[in-house]
């Protein structure tokens, strides 16, 4: 795939970047393991100056960057707007709590006493420069979320962004730069998918984590693997959107639409199975259908647009054959389901009911604005069909009964329960997935102890 920024309202390519070769690569990965010795052993305040710098900046270049987001993947510009607002807000937080999450930790006295020891601690140090590799669906967060507390580690980051979003990958180094961080704590790496491999084999790459698909997590939890380097992945999601008897249905299919259609649906935590009880089903389904036909669907430039383009034509063909096949099947189409005539990477917001198992929607991930209704008679059922993925990345819950609450909680396969809301990520909570969307946590504290060597400090008697 060419390095370029291509643009989805209307295909045209606008601007195309040579890949890096052997020798610039080369200096980069010199430059990140020399500036890790150095960055190492400076103080969280000091980290903490650069990193509220970082902030500001991004905060006061939201507009402008927004615009590049919307450019280059086709988000609409409101919404690149808010996710730069938020990374600011998350690089702030990493920034005030750093120091906290990773301050030394001091074992029982009696537990150091029984190992015939004087005093003991546990220490967390950063382990040196680490691979990210980027997807283009939130080109800033993804980044940002790995970035914030890798920094506040005192690691240093080698960032793979996806290539149809140059601009924007080079716009965090700048970044990062302009904010005072030492040169070599954060760079960009303009190359290919087949140039990780290499990279992430260097013995001065010392761990990498990767949010994308699944062939990708598996390539490089295969080679990290075999040099035994850690990994955090994020790879795909299906998650339900349960709906049960005691919610709030007008609130439950409002939300359900913003959380099926943000970011044209292109996101690992969209809500796109929607479990509803029976006793509710038809109220909840002529809802949430009359909300998704209403949204205003067009040029991603558009304050008023809510639905932009999908980031790339292979990614519409991708979703219109998941629908074809469900249609087939058997499916119902209540809304949407047919590309529309015209220039740029578009699909309508679609509404699909009477899915069944044997569809290709039911087992992988639509990747769009595509949304499928399945029946539940009961909380058995609802969770029977939650569960029924080789996904598990996070779930929604509609219902203001305890006992319902507690159940989802205890059975639901994944790594997170967002109650009568829809899941958000926060740097505060950690976030991540079980099964097939991966493993490890990013955010939280959780999220910055992932790439430190957890050291166990112990003194004799």
């Amino acid at each position: 795939m060419p390095i370029a920024t291509v643009n989805p309202a209307n295909g045209e390519t606008l601007r195309t970047y040579e890949a890096m070769g052997e020798e610039e690569i080369e200096r980069r990965l010199q430059l990140a393991e020399a500036t890790f010795r150095t960055y190492r052993t400076t103080s969280f305040e000091e980290r903490a100056g650069l990193m509220h710098r970082a902030a500001d900046l991004l905060e006061a270049d939201q507009d402008e960057i927004g615009k590049v987001i919307t450019t280059e993947m086709g988000k609409p510009v409101k919404q690149a707007r808010a996710e730069a607002a938020k990374c600011a807000k998350a690089m702030r937080w990493y920034a005030d709590h750093a120091a906290e999450l990773l301050a030394d930790e001091e074992p029982a006295e009696s537990d150091v006493k029984d190992s015939g020891g004087s005093r003991a601690l546990v220490r967390y140090r950063p382990l040196g420069p680490v691979l990210a590799v980027m997807p283009w669906n939130f080109p800033l967060w993804q980044v940002i979320r790995f970035a914030a507390p890798a920094l506040m580690a005192g690691n240093v980051g080698l960032l793979k962004h996806a290539s149809n979003v140059p601009q924007t990958a080079l716009y965090l180094e700048d970044l990062f730069h302009r904010a005072g961080f030492p040169e070599g704590c954060f760079q960009t790496l303009l190359i290919g998918s087949a140039a990780v491999d290499d990279i992430l084999r260097d013995e001065r790459v010392r761990a990498a984590t990767l949010t994308g698909s699944e062939p990708a997590g598996r390539a490089v939890a295969s080679t990290a693997g075999e040099m035994i380097k850690k990994t955090v992945l994020e790879l795909g999601g299906s998650d339900p959107f349960v709906v049960m008897p005691s919610a709030d249905v007008d609130r439950a299919a409002e939300v359900a639409v913003t959380a099926r259609t943000q970011n044209a649906g292109q996101s690992c935590i969209a809500a796109k199975r929607f479990i509803v009880h029976t006793d509710v089903y038809d109220a909840f389904v002529e809802r949430f259908t009359a909300g998704m036909r209403a949204l205003t669907v067009g040029d991603p430039m558009d304050e008023e647009t809510e639905v932009g383009p999908l980031s790339s034509e292979q990614g519409v063909t991708d979703v219109a054959e998941l629908v074809d096949d469900a249609v087939r099947g058997g499916a119902t189409v209540l809304c949407g389901g047919e590309r529309p005539d015209g220039p740029g990477w578009y699909y309508p917001p679609t509404v699909l009911a009477d899915v069944t198992r044997e569809m290709r929607i039911h087992r992988e991930e639509a990747f769009g604005p595509v949304a499928t209704l399945y029946r539940a008679a009961d909380l058995d059922e609802a969770v029977l069909i939650a569960n029924d993925t080789d996904f598990g990345l996070s779930s929604n819950v509609w219902t203001r009964d305890d006992a319902d609450v507690d159940r989802f909680v205890r059975d639901l396969e994944a790594g997170g329960v967002y109650v009568n809301g829809m899941t958000a990520s926060h740097p505060a909570f950690p976030f991540g997935g079980v099964k097939r969307s991966g493993y490890g946590r990013e955010l939280s504290g959780h999220g910055i102890r992932e790439f430190c060597n957890i050291t166990t400090v112990w003194h004799g008697a």
